[in-house]
């Protein structure tokens, strides 16, 4: 479908590529391996945050129910740029633009600046529609989609885990006028988690996720956190750290490679791969071939 939104990875360097196509400048994400403070200190300024988690649709049940989220507090702020999440697949994105269209200090490039311009006075509900039918951000943030050599027909599917009823979803952190927000696009409004200050960001924000994760089912470990910054290669562009310039740009480079790959289906090269490898054997060396693949997988599963 021409109008569809595809699931993306959530990846530093994704994101990363993402704004910057999308015109912004000076901010990069960066992934954070624990949500311990001392790790967020290492992350500064530390401009926002995107959590990545799993959540049960009971859950979001239970919270229209007692009409009120599980932990803050409803906040209708004007002053916050906040929207309903309009379709499944667009999260990703979703999240990124409540972190980059809340930091009046960020260089948000033409594409967003209008876009903010253009939807700043909508209320929630016509600004996820506004999101949802952007040409220019959905053909972005599709494009870091691997392309299926099949047809499918359940392309808006949300990606679910078939042993529950658990669904994956972005949602941003982000300190806005002194107060730390959490902004779901599932939930009516904004959620206050109270008084921050942008330097307090980094030792409040893992106190509000803490909470998050022990609500949780047990068990449940399939979190991610990537953060929002300043661009490192603009600082060590300005104190001549040339070391510490390259590695960075060594990153990029990676961040690029890997981005490429994600855009390439292999289903044709391996195919035409087994179909050249199949004609220089005989059926007895192909049989033997696959077997051998067969007694290797099941080492390699015993060994995990």
């Amino acid at each position: 479908m021409s109008g569809s939104w595809s699931t993306i990875e959530s990846d530093a360097g994704v994101f990363t590529e993402l704004i910057e196509k999308l015109g912004v400048k000076g901010v990069e994400f960066e992934e954070l391996l624990s949500i311990d403070e001392d790790s967020m200190a290492q992350v500064q300024p530390l401009l926002g945050a995107i959590f990545l988690f799993k959540y049960r649709q009971s859950q979001y049940k239970q919270i229209a129910e007692q009409n009120g989220p599980l932990d803050g507090n409803y906040a209708a702020d004007e002053a916050v740029f906040f929207a309903h999440q309009k379709i499944q697949n667009a999260c990703a994105t979703q999240a990124v633009l409540s972190l980059l269209l809340n930091r009046p200090d960020i260089e948000l490039g033409k594409t967003l600046e209008e876009f903010k311009s253009f939807s700043e006075t909508f209320d929630p509900d016509l600004k996820g529609e506004v999101i949802s039918n952007s040409e220019q951000i959905r053909v972005v943030h599709n494009s870091f989609h691997r392309p299926s050599p099949f047809a499918d027909d359940e392309e808006e599917r949300p990606e679910v885990d078939e042993n529950d009823d658990g669904l994956y979803h972005f949602i941003a952190y982000v300190p806005v006028d002194g107060v730390l927000y959490e902004l779901d696009g599932l939930h009516p409004h904004p959620i206050s988690h109270g008084e921050c200050k942008l330097e307090e960001f980094s030792t409040r924000l893992p106190q509000v996720l803490r909470q998050r994760i022990e609500k949780s089912p047990q068990g449940e470990t399939r979190f991610n956190l990537i953060a929002l910054t300043n661009d490192k290669r603009d600082f060590y562009k300005s104190i001549g750290d040339e070391e510490s310039l390259a590695r960075e740009n060594a990153k990029r480079e990676a961040w690029k490679r890997e981005n490429l790959l994600r855009r390439e289906s292999f289903v044709g090269l391996i195919r035409d791969l087994l179909v050249k490898y199949s004609q220089t054997k005989s059926d007895e060396q192909w049989k033997k071939a696959i077997e051998d693949a067969r007694e290797a997988t099941k080492a390699r599963m015993a060994r995990r």
